[in-house]
Formats: structure tokens, sequence, C-alpha cells
């Protein structure tokens, strides 16, 4: 009945959260999978047929080469990654255990440490696939060489940073509106095949469809990628102020959404609907 509380000092509190996301972070993971390496290769495996498809739609089309002077894998690669990763981390924050979940009732657990745990398990997977394709590529086909790795890995992250905003805007308004935000996840997916500007180049569009593109931070992410991987490509019309500003606003809008949305909600909600 009576426990004695024990005070921590800001050090000791930081390294149990820390701890608690770890664990929590594997738990994500094992979602896909409880082997992470099976998950990896899933995720691997999903990406090639990705790559084989739009090889296969790119090739009938006639734009089997890249409208680059460069490796087409890379190409190829560069955008589907990018595009896996946003949308992958999208998901998974969306999805990610809300308020009124079970766990929640289990100090010192809270929504701050799924939503972060959720994202961290996306980028993990997604960094080490990242890393066996290429080295993989590398030692069977051909050298990999980028211009500026540390840069193009930075749009990785842009791209994983802008996913985990829009994600959290989307989790602090589904449930207030649990019936349109189901369409509407799925919608943002669907565009995100289409406008996300993986299968062609920023500087190639026309100023009327450019404007079609240009909202989405993903798509800014992947050109800009194309820069600091190939020697012969300078992105003229995306930024990368854009994404990362906007990433950061949404963020901080995401965060206070989900702050009055976790004080509001209730699981009676969910009853009454």
């Amino acid at each position: 009945m009576f426990e004695r509380r024990q005070t921590r000092n800001s050090f000791v509190s930081a390294v149990a959260i820390a701890e608690l996301m770890f664990h929590y972070t594997v738990r994500s993971i094992r979602t896909t999978h409880r082997n992470a390496f099976v998950a990896i290769a899933i995720n691997l495996l999903q990406v090639a047929i990705m790559m084989l498809v739009f090889t296969l739609l790119m090739t009938m089309l006639g734009m089997r080469s890249a409208p680059l002077r460069g490796d087409f894998f890379l190409f190829l690669l560069s955008g589907i990654f990018l595009y896996m990763t946003h949308i992958r981390t999208f998901r998974s924050v969306t999805g990610a255990a809300g308020a009124t979940s079970g766990l929640m009732n289990h100090a010192p657990m809270t929504t701050a440490v799924s939503i972060t745990s959720a994202a961290l398990s996306v980028l993990y997977i997604q960094v080490l696939s990242i890393i066996i394709a290429l080295t993989a590529y590398h030692a069977l086909w051909k050298p990999v060489s980028f211009v500026e790795p540390v840069a193009a890995f930075a749009m990785l992250l842009l791209a994983w940073l802008s996913g985990l905003a829009i994600g959290l805007i989307f989790k602090s308004i589904s449930p207030w509106f649990p019936e349109a935000m189901g369409p509407l996840t799925r919608l943002y997916i669907r565009a995100n095949m289409i406008f996300s500007g993986k299968m062609f180049l920023a500087n190639t569009l026309p100023s009327y469809m450019l404007v079609m593109f240009d909202w989405n931070p993903l798509f800014h992410a992947i050109d800009q990628s194309r820069g600091f991987i190939f020697n012969n490509y300078f992105p003229h019309k995306t930024s990368i102020e854009y994404p990362l500003y906007l990433s950061l606003g949404l963020l901080m809008l995401g965060l206070m959404g989900e702050f009055y949305t976790r004080n509001k909600v209730s699981i009676s909600w969910n009853a009454k609907r």
C-alpha cells in the first residue's frame, strides 16, 4: 500500500528512458518477424521486387537508361530506399500505441516512447538493408561510389524525419476522426507512389509539372540525394531547407497535437463511435 518513492536525478532518468526505448524498439522490429534478420530479409525482398517492377516499367517506356550519366541501379535505389523509409516511418508512427493502449497502464511507458521507438525501428531496418544491398552489389556486380556519402545519408535521415513528422500529425488527429483517417492515410501513401519523384529528376520537369511535386518533402529529399550520389547532377529545382523546415514545423505541431489529444482522449470514444 505504501511505497517508498526513490528520487532520480536527470542522468539516471535519461538512462532509464533510453533503456525502455531500446527494448520497445526491439519489440517494434519484431512485429514484422520474431527474428530481426528475417525482418531485414523481408525488407530487402520488397526492395528487390520494387526494383524489378520499376526496371521493367522504365524499359517498356523507353526510359531504361538513367536520365543522367551514372549507375542505373543507384538511380533507382536512391529513390526506392528513401521512399520506403518515408512511408514505413509514416505507417509505423500512425500505428504506434496511443494513450488508450493497454501498454500505457504500465509505468514508465508513455506515448512518446512508443512513437519514437516505432520510428527508430524503421530507421534501423532501412539502414541495415541499405548497407547489405550496397555491399552485395559492390562485391558481386560493380564498385559503388558516392560523391558525398555523408550528405546522401543525411537525405535518408531527412526522408525519415519527414515521415515521422507527417505521421505524428496523422497520429494526433486520428482519435478525433477515426473513420476518415484510414482513407486519408491510404491516399497519402498512394499519392507518394507518384509524387515522390522516384523515377525521374526534378531538373527534367517543366514548370507546369513541377508544381504538382514541389509540395512533397520526400520529392526534395530524393532529388537532393541524387545530387550527392552522382557526380554530374546538380539539383536546381529542389532544396534541403524546405523539407527540413517543414518537417521541424510539422514535428512541433504534431507534438502539441499529440499532447492535447493524449489529455482529452478516452477509451469510451471508441465505444460511442
